[in-house]
């Protein structure tokens, strides 16, 4: 049976490249009836946070990214860890390192300027028991290192990459257990998928070189059933750079607290590195998973286009029940509009926005204006600009007031556009006035709609408010 895990370094912000990874896994394990493992990999004592390990599952939880094991956290399975090192140590594939950090340092220094590669040069590879008793004795601080091979190639197999090769000459031998007693990551990430019986790792290609290591402890502790590789490659931000703050959003919970849904955002991330043969896009995550292999993961990098995750959200939240949709919306709107809000307008007004909308935030602000005071309507100053700036806005102004005072208070008897018609503007050029004029923003709602729903008062209040403001 496939068993896969999920398992993050608890250092910050679940990032959107970290929660595709985790969405591969589950799309993996759903697709093959497999098991979905979560591991939070916290054996960075000095960096990993309880904070980040809550917000870590309180972001899964909000994906929709269930999990059938864990959460297990390594730093819990230390005792485990070092028993695996010292057993490596008992076999010759580990030893004991006395260096200090500063001779260390020393010697890195040295191998730079003559010109020799980099890494550890083995020191302490060879000392005889004497030595190491005295050295023991003299309080120095115990490393506990792996030996790599002297010659030939560390070689595996990848999924995404095909077969992937490195000389073991250029692999230096590299830390097991730190002075202090806690592991490292190599050996605990061996230990820990041997003891879950993972059978496939699913994960960014920047991993790609601790793979070699990686394996290299688990061969050496007997077990050569190694697990399937599939490395994905990373997501980019715009002009192929690493994707990182500048680009705009990047952590999961930003996108949350931006008014994505996770649908959403679950679909958008499983393209980027992964398509179906017939093109489809807007999808369920049962779809997704249904259609999910690794063997098609795309080896070149993927691009992240907020324009086109936008849409995606859009087409999605236009997928929504309305009554869903309302209740979504809600805890954005009350965040933001300090009103009671009557359940019936708030839901006619998100029914109006339903076909426009790419945001629940974009939803809740196009909702606000129809729950404030006539008096208190506030126009931003971008839409007040413009409107100011538009020619005959006062007469326009005046005869939009004229017509609605009498006109039949529907959707068509309500329809400005004639009445700028007839004062030989184009309605498309002027609209925007009465939009900043009765919603505060120069585009929003479908104007009509919005009118009819909220009166013949307050459109006439709201309006006349801006002529007068215009002096």
């Amino acid at each position: 049976m496939v068993r896969v895990r999920f398992s993050p370094a608890p250092t910050g912000d679940l990032h959107v490249g970290t929660a595709r990874t985790a969405l591969y896994n589950w799309l993996y394990a759903r697709h093959t009836a497999g098991s979905y493992v979560l591991r939070v990999e916290d054996t960075d004592l000095e960096r990993s946070t309880n904070a980040s390990i809550e917000q870590i599952q309180d972001v899964m939880g909000w994906l929709g990214l269930d999990w059938d094991e864990g959460p297990f956290l390594q730093s819990e399975r230390s005792s485990r860890h070092v028993e695996a090192a010292h057993a490596l140590v008992e076999s010759g594939h580990a030893y004991e390192c006395f260096c200090t950090k500063d001779e260390l340092d020393a010697r890195a220094e040295a191998h730079k300027a003559a010109g020799r590669p980099p890494g550890y040069d083995g020191h302490c590879r060879d000392l005889d028991d004497e030595r190491r008793t005295r050295l023991r004795a003299e309080g120095r601080p115990v490393t506990l290192r792996f030996r790599t091979p002297d010659d030939g190639e560390s070689r595996f197999a990848d999924v995404v990459r095909g077969e992937v090769a490195v000389a073991w000459s250029t692999v230096r031998d590299f830390v097991l257990v730190r002075p202090d007693g806690s592991p490292i990551f190599y050996l605990a990430n061996a230990v820990d998928d041997i003891d879950m019986g993972i059978t496939h790792v699913i994960r960014g290609e920047d991993l790609v070189d601790t793979t070699h290591r990686v394996l290299a402890v688990r061969h050496a502790l007997g077990r050569h059933d190694d697990p399937v590789y599939a490395h994905c490659p990373l997501i980019l931000g715009p002009g192929g750079h690493k994707l990182s703050k500048r680009h705009g959003a990047v952590g999961v919970s930003e996108f949350r607290d931006a008014g994505y849904l996770p649908e959403a955002l679950l679909n958008y991330l499983a393209l980027l590195g992964w398509g179906t043969s017939d093109g489809a896009e807007v999808m369920t995550a049962a779809e997704l998973a249904a259609r999910f292999d690794i063997v098609d993961i795309n080896r070149s990098s993927a691009t992240f286009d907020a324009k086109k995750l936008e849409w995606m959200n859009g087409e999605h939240i236009r997928r929504l029940a309305l009554s869903d949709l309302v209740t979504r919306v809600r805890p954005f709107a009350a965040a933001r509009i300090d009103a009671d809000l009557e359940t019936d307008r708030l839901a006619v007004a998100v029914a109006l926005g339903q076909e426009r909308a790419t945001t629940l935030v974009q939803l809740a602000e196009q909702c606000a204006f129809l729950f404030v005071a006539d008096a208190d309507l506030a126009i931003d100053d971008e839409s007040w600009t413009r409107l100011e700036a538009q020619d005959d806005a006062v007469a326009l102004l005046d005869a939009a007031c004229d017509h609605l005072e009498t006109c039949e208070w529907t959707i068509a008897g309500v329809d400005l556009r004639p009445v700028v018609e007839a004062s030989g503007h184009k309605p498309r050029k002027v609209m925007h006035v009465f939009y900043s004029a009765i919603e505060g923003r120069s585009a929003g709602l479908p104007l009509w709609d919005a009118m009819v729903l909220l009166g013949r008062d307050s459109v006439l209040a709201r309006l006349r408010g801006a002529r007068a403001k215009l002096g």
